[in-house]
Parts: C-alpha cells; sequence; structure tokens
C-alpha cells in the first residue's frame, strides 16, 4: 500500500532479474499452448542479417543513466538531431501492394478445437488490415519509440514482437533489426494482434541456439499499466461488460489524473504515454530509461505504491486505508473530489436502488447511524445518490451514542470517495519485465477502432466512441483530395485521415524520448573524455 512504501523510486530495493518464461496476457495465453518459431526464408535472411550486422552495433552500454542524469543541449534544437520533419521515404504510400504469400512455417493451429474459422469482425478484415498496415501504421515512428535512436541499435534488435494470427494462434519471440523487416513480415502475416514484449539479452529468434539456456532473460522493457472498465462493473450503473459510454469512461480520466500525478511528482518519470485499448481500457507505458531498466522486485514494489482498490466486487468494503493517509492519497482525493461529485453521485447516482444503498450503509462504521439512514431512505427508495450522500452528515449530528466517532466516519468516507474514484489496476501488468502489452496503432478487432494515444495535454476532453475505425480511415483516405497548392513534401496517407492527430502527438512524444536519450549519450561520451576512459 502507498503509506507504508517510500515515495522516491531512488528508495526502491535493488534484486536480481528473476528469470521466468516470457507471459503474455489473457488473450495471448487463450491462443496457443506454445511458442511457434518463423522457420521460413524469411526468418533465414533476417537471422543472418542479423548476424552480420550485429557486429557493429555492439554489445548493450555498460553505466546507463538514470533520465535524471541528462544533460544540458547546448541549444541543439531537437529537428537538428532528428529530422522530425522528414519523409517517411522508406514507406511510401504509393508502394505496390504486397503479394500475399503462403507461410513455409509450422502449422499454427487455432486454439479453438472447432475446424470453423473466427468469426471476422471489420477490425480483423485481412483487406482492410492489408491497407492500414500498407499505408497508415507509423513504422517509423513505432521504430523509433522502441528504439529510443533513429538508428537500429539492439534495443530494437532484441526486443520481442507477438503475433495473433487470423487463426488465433499465436507466435511468440519474433524480432527484427529494422523497421522496415517488420514491416515486411507483418505484411506477409497479417496478424491481427501485434504485442510488445521485453528486450531480451540476446536475440529472441537465437534463444534456442544458446548453449546456456540462462543466459536467454529479459533485461529491458517500459514500465506498463493496464486499466480496464469492468473492473468497474460493481460501481458503474451505465454500462457493464464491454460497454462502454462517455459517462463511465469518466474513470478513465480520473485513472489518467491520479496515476500521471504519482508518476511524475513522486518517481520523477517524464516519457509517459497512454493508449486507449480499442474498447473498453487504458495501457500506460512509461519509456524513461530509468523505468525500462528496473527489475521484478522495484516494477512489484511500484505496483504496491499505486494499489489502492484490493479483492474483488463480493468481497465488502475494498478500500481500508491506515492513518495517517500517505501524501499520494491525500493528493488523490484532493484530484478526485469533484468527479467524485459529477461523475460518480450524479452521472452514476450508484445508491439510487435500495440493494445498491445497502452497500453504501455497510461501509459505514456505527450501527445507530446505519439505522438511522436505513428508516430514511427505506421511507424515500427514491432518494438521489447525491441526497443520500448529504444525508450522512446531515444524520450523523443526531446520533446520540457514546461510542460514535466522528474522526472514524471521516475516515470512512474518505475510503469511500477512493472505492469508487482511485484507478483499479490490473496490478501483474506492471510487476514482470517478461509481460506482454498489446502495441499501440493495432486494430481492435471487435470494434475496429485504433489503438491510438491520448493526448496528455487534452485527456479529459477524450471520447473513445469518436475514435476512427479502419473502415472509417480507409473511406477518409478515398474521399482526401488535393489541394490546390501542393506540398513539396507530399502527402502521406495518415496525413488524408482522422489518424493524423494521434501520430504527430506520437511523434511529438517519440522525439522527445530520443531527445533525452541522445542527451544522455553525449553526457556519458563527454565524463568519458573528461575522466580519460577509452570507450
Amino acid at each position: 500500500m502507498p503509506h507504508s512504501v517510500d515515495q522516491k523510486a531512488e528508495a526502491l530495493p535493488s534484486a536480481e532479474v528473476e528469470m521466468a518464461e516470457a507471459a503474455t496476457d489473457e488473450s495471448a495465453n487463450q491462443g496457443a499452448a506454445e511458442d511457434v518459431d518463423m522457420t521460413d526464408a524469411t526468418e533465414t535472411q533476417t537471422s543472418e542479417a542479423t548476424k552480420s550486422e550485429a557486429k557493429e552495433l555492439g554489445a548493450f552500454e555498460k553505466g546507463q543513466e538514470r533520465n535524471g542524469m541528462a544533460s544540458d543541449t547546448g541549444g541543439i534544437k531537437v529537428e537538428d538531431l532528428f529530422d522530425m520533419d522528414s519523409d517517411d521515404e522508406e514507406f511510401p504510400s504509393s508502394a505496390m501492394p504486397v503479394k500475399k504469400e503462403a507461410s513455409d512455417s509450422p502449422d499454427l493451429l487455432p486454439s479453438s478445437p472447432s475446424d470453423a474459422g473466427p468469426v471476422q469482425h471489420s477490425g480483423s478484415d485481412p483487406e482492410l488490415l492489408r491497407t492500414f498496415y500498407q499505408r497508415l501504421f507509423p513504422w517509423r515512428y513505432f521504430f523509433q519509440w522502441l528504439n529510443h535512436s533513429p538508428q537500429p541499435t539492439l534495443d530494437f534488435e532484441h526486443r520481442e514482437l507477438s503475433f495473433m494470427l487470423s487463426n488465433d494462434a499465436v507466435m511468440r519471440y519474433q524480432s527484427y533489426r529494422t523497421a522496415d523487416l517488420l514491416r515486411k513480415d507483418v505484411l506477409r502475416l497479417m496478424p491481427t494482434r501485434i504485442e510488445i514484449g521485453p528486450v531480451y539479452s540476446t536475440n529472441p529468434r537465437e534463444r534456442k541456439l544458446l548453449q546456456n539456456a540462462g543466459s536467454f532473460r529479459p533485461v529491458s522493457k517500459e514500465l506498463c499499466f493496464d486499466i480496464d472498465l469492468t473492473d468497474y462493473d460493481d460501481i458503474r450503473t451505465c454500462c457493464d461488460k464491454a460497454n462502454i459510454c462517455i459517462k463511465c469512461w469518466q474513470f478513465m480520466t480520473m485513472a489518467i489524473k491520479v496515476i500521471n500525478a504519482a508518476l511524475r511528482d513522486d518517481f520523477g518519470f517524464k516519457h509517459i504515454m497512454w493508449v486507449y485499448s480499442g474498447r473498453r481500457g487504458i495501457h500506460a507505458w512509461i519509456s524513461d530509461k530509468s523505468a525500462r531498466t528496473l527489475d521484478d522486485s522495484k516494477r512489484k514494489v511500484i505496483a504496491g505504491y499505486l494499489e489502492v482498490i484490493v479483492g474483488g466486487a463480493q468481497s465488502g468494503k475494498r478500500v481500508n486505508l491506515r492513518r495517517p493517509l500517505h501524501p499520494h492519497l491525500t493528493r488523490s482525493i484532493d484530484l478526485l473530489k469533484s468527479h467524485f461529485q459529477d461523475d460518480v453521485l450524479e452521472a452514476q447516482d450508484p445508491w439510487r436502488s435500495p440493494e445498491r444503498a445497502d452497500k453504501l450503509l455497510q461501509m459505514l462504521p456505527d450501527t445507530e447511524l446505519r439505522e438511522a439512514l436505513k428508516r430514511k431512505w427505506d421511507a424515500s427508495p427514491e432518494r438521489s445518490s447525491e441526497l443520500k450522500w448529504k444525508d450522512i452528515d446531515a444524520v450523523a449530528k443526531t446520533v446520540t451514542s457514546k461510542n460514535f466517532d466522528p474522526k472514524a466516519l471521516l475516515d470512512a468516507k474518505q475510503d469511500i470517495v477512493l472505492e469508487y474514484t482511485y484507478p483499479r489496476l490490473d496490478i501483474n501488468v506492471s510487476k514482470k519485465l517478461n509481460h506482454l502489452l498489446k502495441s499501440p496503432f493495432v486494430i481492435h478487432p471487435g470494434t475496429g477502432r485504433v489503438c491510438v494515444p491520448v493526448d496528455l495535454r487534452t485527456f479529459e476532453d477524450f471520447d473513445p466512441l469518436s475514435v476512427p475505425t479502419i473502415q472509417q480511415l480507409i473511406h477518409e483516405i478515398d474521399a482526401w483530395k488535393e489541394p490546390e497548392v501542393k506540398s513539396e513534401k507530399g502527402v502521406h496517407d495518415w496525413e488524408k485521415t482522422s489518424l493524423k492527430p494521434y501520430i504527430e502527438y506520437f511523434r511529438t512524444h517519440v522525439n522527445a524520448l530520443m531527445r533525452d536519450e541522445k542527451d544522455v549519450k553525449v553526457k556519458r561520451e563527454r565524463d568519458g573524455e573528461d575522466n580519460g576512459d577509452l570507450w
């Protein structure tokens, strides 16, 4: 719990990186019982290229510095460092369609025993997917985001990517040296889902060639968080299960606000990207080097620091905090007060029914108070949640019991505010280096929506139901008209669509990350020269 953990990331305990089998999330676990290697000609060519090019890259640099040690840029402009406005010439939108090839890889068996293929939604239509991967997916920025540099490094080459295919088979431990090689393989395989794993100590494709299996281990990965609206089903009244609306999406807005404040203020992280999952959730990716290199023990501590809601929906009161409250929780209550009034009491009206009102009564500490409130609410069964919340203080003033403790009531009300507003994390996603998570910019197969990043400058206005679908984007490309004054650089296909602001935000995020990575490298090299070190 936060109140029992030091606030600063530097105070986290150190530990060796745990060795474990690479895990994927629930959907990937159901996809296949074991990993399937790519052994076709494409892999062979890629592997040979990898071996020869890796010599030029060398091993991972030692003594990586935390993001807080980045030096001043000395007036160098970011655009001069990374050529942010240059065209993606390696992936022109006018490229000829890639012919679908038959795979020579081992048979990929669907996870379902049925011989019939899975029901195909618009989000997994192969022709629409091909057009999207070929013309709209931001391959260049995706590569730079995971590579932390415009030039190929081991951060990308040793990164595991996982593909779910149209028959629900899962291909694990795929890796690529460049964005172009990845793009070509995706167009060949046409995965309906791409997941991102850790950077390993060696190329994931070559793990079975190692004499010592223990030398294959995860060494870095973004710190991630996963929040799903289905975990709010016991408190949201507007929707349930996979259904969402703008009312219950406010729980995601609250989550971003609280988790972002903790990550920045308490741990000093800067490069935080929130991504809409395509249906009912959000994922956070923290790309600071100090976050990527956290071992499992430190990830577990950070996850525990942020976890407040415990137990299941049937476990009764799910928030029981020691007093005095940890500063993180005090700050969270301040951030969430207005949301509790507007988005919970008024919009959700969670205690209007007698059954739900009984749940509220069970969270209050005094028997006489509970009985008095129950009599009042039974007499007015349609009384709103907003009025019932006000009734608590009004009726408390009439309680005559000597055992009544006003401080205990205040604490209980704070716990209730947190139970109905505080982020509900899928904590296991955050604890392990080797946990896989769905990639940004893939298509959700059920809704057809793109998994877009959420602009933190305007996240309170984000509407998941307005996120473009794959069909909408293809239509926008077809409907786009050439401007009278043509740009010398030309126009990318994504710039012709409603995907444009999301990719531009992603590009800004990636360039800021690469700038800091370069600053740290320049400082390290300069310090090495000053100390007479040879690199």
